[in-house]
């Protein structure tokens, strides 16, 4: 029986095909990539940055908060001149943080959330963490505690503000701009009651 060159290219193809499932299939399988770390993907993002000159020109009187949502970086400004560039994480999808021009409207070391936390027995050990107190009831003999948001600055009425937060390196809060410790520290010592803060597309 004589095969037709089309149908012998075609067979041929099958058989590579075949061939190579197979290998695959049964050759080494890939190694699989580690789960990475998220210290890892913390460093993706740059550490603050303060410079030095316009800070000792930095006062709670002069200064302004800009917050780049794209850049997922935080600037204290005097001016137009950055005093300090720190990394943010902002409000994830379905929790994006409020965009335009507020201003700071409460500054508290030692916030707590009010939305977001755990449940504490009375001896003080966590039975159901990270809970939203909207939505899951109490466990019987237990009490909620709100999660901590240290050098919080409320941006709005309904609760959302910059403090301290994990970094991942991307938009990852319930709405709330995420600082780090050092980050939220200057923001929180060189702004006040009433500091003007811009949050966008900058």
């Amino acid at each position: 029986m004589q095969i037709r060159p089309l149908t012998r290219v075609a067979l041929m193809f099958l058989l590579a095909c075949s061939v190579n499932a197979q290998l695959r299939l049964f050759g080494p399988r890939p190694t699989p990539q580690p789960m990475r770390k998220a210290s890892e993907l913390i460093r993706k993002q740059e550490p603050l940055k303060v410079n030095q000159e316009m800070l000792r020109l930095a006062t709670q009187d002069n200064t302004r908060i800009v917050v780049s949502l794209p850049k997922q970086r935080a600037y204290l400004m005097i001016g137009d001149q950055v005093v300090a560039d720190g990394p943010i994480s902002s409000g994830r999808r379905g929790h994006e943080s409020p965009k335009g021009h507020m201003r700071v409207l409460e500054k508290d070391p030692n916030h707590r959330s009010s939305l977001y936390g755990d449940f504490v027995d009375n001896s003080g050990r966590v039975v159901r963490a990270g809970v939203s107190a909207r939505i899951d009831s109490a466990p019987s003999g237990t009490h909620f505690v709100g999660a901590p948001m240290k050098w919080f600055l409320r941006l709005t009425e309904d609760g959302v503000g910059m403090h301290v937060g994990i970094l991942p390196g991307y938009p990852a809060s319930h709405g709330c701009i995420r600082e780090s410790v050092d980050g939220a520290k200057l923001f929180y010592d060189y702004s006040k009651v009433g500091t003007p803060v811009d949050v966008g597309d900058f």
